[in-house]
């Protein structure tokens, strides 16, 4: 269970005007326990809940698709990101690769390695681009 951001808790405490009762209510409401009055019992989605509940868009969480411009192993992540059509539209470059997109790849099962891109090793980018190539493998040649 990932615990809810610091971003996702100021958020809360703003939208119920620092409010501690309200902002009690919201945290048992979403745990489904009274005895749970913290903003640091919620769980990242429990606090989406309640972000959703107030009317506002609920969080990513961290982007774990930061990347090292002099490092080749994620120039070549880049690449494939391309090859995979992982873009998105930019007003100046046409289209960049979206890094939102590889975050979530990263945090999700079929990633080899579930950690930020620039926390691992060599081997462990290694995992990731043979990963890729396979996506790639398996997603160019169906008609």
């Amino acid at each position: 269970m990932t615990t809810a951001t610091k971003d996702q808790k100021l958020a809360i405490r703003r939208n119920v005007g620092y409010d501690i009762g309200v902002k009690e209510e919201y945290v048992q409401w979403a745990t489904n326990d009274n005895a749970k009055t913290s903003l640091n019992d919620l769980s990242f989605d429990q606090a989406n809940q309640i972000l959703i509940k107030q009317g506002e868009k609920p969080h990513t969480g961290e982007n774990w698709a930061y990347f090292d411009a002099l490092n080749p192993k994620h120039k070549k992540i880049l690449s494939l990101m391309r090859e995979l059509q992982w873009t998105k539209p930019h007003p100046v470059h046409h289209e960049v690769p979206n890094m939102l997109l590889l975050s979530d790849f990263l945090k999700s099962d079929k990633s080899p390695v579930k950690k930020p891109l620039k926390e691992m090793i060599d081997n462990e980018l290694s995992k990731i681009i043979k990963a890729l190539q396979r996506i790639i493998l398996t997603t160019k040649y169906k008609v």
